[in-house]
């Protein structure tokens, strides 16, 4: 990609974003050398690399699923703003939802 494809008031477009004149000044060179960095990346070879989700490898941590006691219902719904009979009442925050 070279210097005069990247047009900030484009990307600044598609992004739903509105610039003035000195924000599109400042970030006309980052978007440059942000696209420099990238061409840098593309330029390594990985074609012997495995795909791979993570740097290095992960182990889950698993324990036995144990039933074993657990605080009373009427205590953990006894600070709750508004309960109704077995658990919390919250508000609608989602709107246009139904109730």
């Amino acid at each position: 990609m070279n210097k005069a494809s990247i047009d900030v008031a484009y990307v600044a477009e598609l992004a739903r974003l509105e610039l003035t004149d000195e924000e599109k000044a400042v970030f006309q060179p980052q978007l440059e050398n942000i696209v420099k960095y990238v061409e840098k990346i593309s330029a390594v070879d990985v074609a012997d690399v495995p795909p791979m989700m993570h740097g290095r490898a992960l182990a889950n941590a698993f324990r036995e699923d144990v039933v074993r006691p657990s605080m009373d219902r009427a205590l953990a719904l006894a600070n709750a703003p508004l309960a109704s009979d077995t658990e919390f009442s919250l508000p609608k925050i989602v709107e246009g939802a139904e109730s």
